[in-house]
């Protein structure tokens, strides 16, 4: 599991509450989002309609329910599936740096959604860049003896004596 990092967690809080206009609540990272209900009102902001139904309190269970939402939500906006963390890692504190990951994830998506205008996190991510090969260009590789095809300069297996044997040198 990779250390906590202090500077990125409040690096996350402070991108999370300017997206919800909010200021920034007192308390450690972990239990400001531990209840899921700060995640779902973000992807909300990013997303609307994204989650439908918020617990504000309730049971863990139904607390653990925005966490799912959450993530169901994200997942669907673009954040790639090995990104995002698992219930237990932000409810038990199970793995805080995964949810952090996940977040900085989430921060760098909102850059493939023109309709977001808000506040970004993270690196910028990269551009598409087109090449334009000319076909003179492309037949020049052809001529070109690719070494991972296997020339081996005259190499060969003569000598070696079959499967199972050493190599006597």
């Amino acid at each position: 599991m990779a250390p906590r990092n202090k500077e990125q967690e409040q690096e996350v809080l402070n991108w999370i509450f300017e997206v919800l206009g909010e200021k920034v609540p007192a308390g450690q990272y972990e239990d400001i989002l531990k209840d899921g209900v700060v995640l779902c009102k973000l992807i909300n902001k990013l997303a609307p309609g994204s989650v439908k139904k918020i617990q504000e309190r309730g049971t863990n269970f139904q607390l653990m329910e925005n966490i799912q939402r959450f993530q169901a939500a994200i997942k669907k906006y673009g954040v790639p599936e090995e990104e995002i963390f698992q219930t237990a890692d932000l409810f038990e504190r199970r793995n805080i740096p995964q949810v952090t990951l996940c977040l900085y994830s989430l921060g760098r998506t909102t850059q493939h959604h023109p309709e977001f205008t808000g506040p970004t996190l993270g690196p910028k991510m990269a551009e598409k860049n087109v090449r334009e090969f000319t076909e003179e260009q492309l037949r020049a590789h052809n001529a070109e003896l690719n070494l991972q095809m296997g020339y081996n300069k005259g190499a060969s297996q003569s000598g070696h004596g079959g499967f199972g044997n050493t190599r006597h040198m």
